[in-house]
């Protein structure tokens, strides 16, 4: 009993020792301790096990997410080379319309962009009559034009494109020498179409391995929105289809689409990545067992390990009541950015909400305004600064301030806007903006939308909704002084329009036009008032946790 006597006893928070704790002492210390370290060491390897899964399903997430940036990259190389195709080709369609049909005109002008050289823009350009384009062309510079082999296919593409405004885009891809064919007319047409053939690899091998944009990647650009292998323009890989990881794009170019399909050649994320999973399945299996070795002698300290837990207990509580009351303070930040009352002018009523996203303590860089420009007149703003946070909502507020000096201008939007480009650089702030400015004039019920990179906002007139078709300039940080375009419509009497950023949208896994869509049959045939309007739509569109921000902006004109 002497080794009993001398074993220390556990004692109460009063400082007494019970009597189920003085007798329970013995039967402890007699316990074989090892069952708690194979206990610990099975829970270490089930820890290890399920990071060593998270982390690898993080890693997957990641690379898909990178995945689909580079796609969008490499989208947005292609749609930023439709100009150089369609712009010689624009200018010597002007050409002939305006000198009638002049020959010598037309083939000095084109004779630059036409060569058998690989760098060459284009290996034929020729000249068509729009009313008889199956007779063949009226005058070829360079290699005679595969579409002339074609009359009844000529004719049907030159009447496509007597009818669009953009580059018209043929692929003449089942001849021994594949093509791909472009043509353009006037805006009003006139008599002649220009058209230019550019040939393609045999083999369908692409030559633009060298190019940053496709170093790390393996892809495959298809003429259409399918992967017909009769449709592939050019590949990288010497078998298709693209397997593994993968990812696809359209990508509009001019009255057709390409479809891009990418897949990387190495981890994009970086090889570390990769192989975190077993770095973490090794040093858990490593650590468990170590935990396990140390698990006799935690027994020993349990009372003290105890007390600690409910230390942590207590510090854990306390961290969450701090942290509520700072996501309090953001928010109450973030609408302390907003304005608080909007101004309203007889003839119409104005409404907004702001719904914050779920990040816990983060602000964000969504905003609204309404300034009364006159008695009659209202500039509407809606805006969206990349990121979150204080350097986002930093940003928010320059530029909201910034619209209400330039107001207090006269300036108008298109003005604004191409001044806000000034105060913001991708480049060197790493941030940019959407942003969306409406002239209302109240008593002629027009409004004058100019819009930087932004949503297009919604003009509801009883059952129906229409988005207002305006010119999308560049978003804010994108160009210096950049130029914007503004476009007026008019406004049926009660009318109601609304304005709002991408998190009232926008869904992961599937694509704007739905969520558009979608927000237009929600706003639509209701009756009731503005505000009830905007909690609806807020209540129906965003039932679901969203990461992102919404602000959304609504006026009414009275009957």
């Amino acid at each position: 009993m002497a080794s009993v006597r001398s074993e220390p006893r556990l004692v109460s928070r009063s400082g007494r020792v019970t009597a189920a704790e003085s007798a329970a002492t013995p039967a402890r210390s007699a316990r074989w301790p090892f069952w708690l370290a194979i206990g610990v060491l099975a829970v270490g390897l089930v820890v290890t096990g399920v990071l060593a899964w998270v982390s690898y399903a993080l890693y997957n997430r990641d690379e898909n997410r990178l995945l689909d940036l580079r796609v969008q990259e490499v989208g947005l190389l292609i749609t930023d080379s439709l100009p150089n195709e369609q712009t010689p080709l624009a200018s010597a369609a002007a050409l002939a319309d305006a000198t009638n049909g002049n020959l010598r005109k037309f083939t000095r002008f084109v004779t630059p962009y036409v060569g058998a050289a690989a760098g060459s823009q284009f290996n034929s350009v020729s000249l068509w009559r729009l009313r008889a384009p199956e007779s063949g062309p009226v005058a070829v510079v360079g290699r005679q034009p595969a579409l002339a082999a074609a009359p009844a296919r000529a004719r049907a593409f030159f009447d496509r494109a007597a009818r669009t405004s953009t580059l018209s885009v043929i692929g003449l891809l089942q001849s021994p020498l594949p093509r791909l064919g472009y043509a353009y007319a006037a805006a009003t047409p006139g008599p002649y179409a220009a058209y230019g053939e550019r040939a393609l690899p045999s083999d369908r091998r692409s030559r633009l391995e060298s190019n940053s944009a496709f170093s790390d990647l393996d892809y495959a650009i298809y003429l259409g929105v399918t992967e017909k292998p009769a449709d592939l323009l050019v590949t990288s890989l010497s078998h298709l289809p693209v397997t593994g990881r993968k990812a696809t794009e359209r990508v509009p170019f001019g009255d057709t689409v390409l479809t891009l399909v990418v897949a990387p050649r190495q981890p994009l994320a970086g090889a570390f990545p990769q192989r975190l999973p077993w770095i973490i399945a090794i040093v858990g299996v490593i650590l468990a067992v170590g935990a396990a070795a140390l698990t006799v002698r935690l027994i020993q300290r349990r009372r003290s390990a105890e007390d600690l837990a409910e230390r942590l207990e207590r510090a854990l509580a306390e961290n969450q009541w701090l942290y509520a009351e700072q996501r309090s303070i953001a928010h109450t930040l973030q609408h302390a950015l907003l304005p608080e009352d909007l101004p309203q002018i007889q003839g119409v009523e104005a409404r907004a909400r702001y719904e914050p996203g779920e990040r816990g303590m983060e602000i964000g860089g969504d905003w609204y305004d309404l300034i009364p420009l006159d008695g009659h007149r209202l500039l509407m703003v809606v805006g969206d600064v990349t990121g979150r946070g204080l350097r986002a909502a930093a940003t928010m507020a320059s530029l909201r301030y910034a619209i209400h000096a330039y107001a207090a201008q006269n300036d108008s939007p298109a003005i604004i806007l191409s001044k806000l480009s000034k105060l913001l650089n991708v480049t060197t702030d790493g941030q940019l903006a959407t942003v969306l400015c409406a002239v209302i004039d109240v008593g002629a019920r027009q409004v004058t939308v100019t819009n930087a990179g932004h949503l297009p906002p919604l003009l509801i007139s009883g059952d129906r909704g229409d988005y207002v078709d305006s010119e999308i300039g560049l978003p804010i940080g994108v160009q210096e002084g950049a130029a914007y375009q503004s476009t007026t419509v008019s406004a049926p009497p009660a009318a109601t329009f609304l304005a709002f950023t991408d998190g009232l949208v926008e869904r992961r896994g599937e694509t704007l036009d739905r969520g558009l869509a979608r927000l237009r049959e929600a706003a639509t045939g209701k009756r009731g008032g503005l505000n009830d309007l905007l909690s609806q739509i807020v209540t129906q569109l965003r039932h679901e946790a969203s990461d992102d921000d919404t602000a959304i902006v609504g006026l009414r004109w009275s009957d």
